[in-house]
């Protein structure tokens, strides 16, 4: 049985139509990313998943079931103990998530106290051991440093570590890697997967660079306009696609010596 399934999706803001018809089957441990051009509709998607959509925003049609649950008629309380456990969410900058007047530390120990009723004590030494298991040295100093004087590819770390803390079944990364360098967009992206290999955890990355999707996923889904244009096995998707519009997308990755990296 699928973990995940979004069936003909409709979401408006301001009663105007922006995703229309969005249909999506995720299982256990599968990666897939939403790709497309910025104002496709991606984020907007997987917001509706953690029902997360800003002011104006509505699912108007279709329904979204995660583990048996029909998530568009949660009320808070339900979808306070959802979020964080079950269903984590990750960022294009983490840092700019985090209150930059408090330390990693008193934000990552909120974090957990807000899920979990434990000494401050032990959750501080709950947020270092996940920010150990992110790679990233000397998880004490970070506890202690503001998120500002962090690197990107730190801050991200952080912000997967905060994600990972109770293990979700569903992990939802928005252009996680997007504002980093090429060397550590590897690196966060090949850790990504590692998750789903120790975790069992199922992915859906939104992402505007199919490189970046090639390298991770399992399935990919191409959405213009609001719309799916193509979804499939990532075999099917980068090397056998009669779609114009992911043709496009794929002449857009960069070659090197004439040869493309997907």
């Amino acid at each position: 049985m699928a973990l995940l399934t979004i069936n003909d999706l409709d979401i408006s803001y301001n009663n105007t139509l922006t995703v229309s018809g969005f249909s999506l089957s995720l299982g256990q441990g599968e990666i897939c990313s939403i790709v497309g051009e910025s104002g496709s509709g991606k984020t907007t998607v997987i917001r509706a998943v953690l029902g997360l959509l800003p002011v104006g925003g509505k699912v108007t049609a279709g329904s979204i079931t995660y583990d048996g649950r029909e998530l568009t008629s949660l009320d808070k309380k339900q979808w306070h103990e959802l979020r964080g456990r079950d269903i984590s969410m990750i960022f294009q900058d983490s840092g700019a998530m985090m209150n930059p007047t408090r330390t990693v530390g008193a934000t990552f120990v909120e974090y957990i106290r807000a899920h979990e009723k434990i000494p401050k004590k032990d959750a501080w030494s709950k947020a270092a051991e996940m920010l150990t298991k992110m790679r990233l040295p000397d998880a004490g100093r970070i506890m202690k440093e503001y998120p500002f004087r962090l690197s990107g590819g730190m801050r991200q770390r952080v912000g997967i570590a905060m994600g990972m803390t109770y293990q979700p079944k569903l992990l939802l990364a928005d252009e996680p890697t997007s504002a980093l360098d090429a060397t550590t967009q590897a690196q966060i992206v090949r850790e990504m997967g590692e998750l789903r290999d120790e975790y069992g955890t199922s992915i859906i990355m939104v992402t505007h660079d199919l490189g970046v999707a090639s390298y991770i996923s399992d399935r990919i889904v191409v959405m213009r306009n609001g719309r799916i244009e193509e979804s499939g096995d990532r075999d099917t998707i980068l090397h056998r696609t009669e779609n114009e519009y992911t043709k496009m997308l794929l002449d857009a990755v960069p070659t090197l010596g004439g040869e493309r990296f997907v």
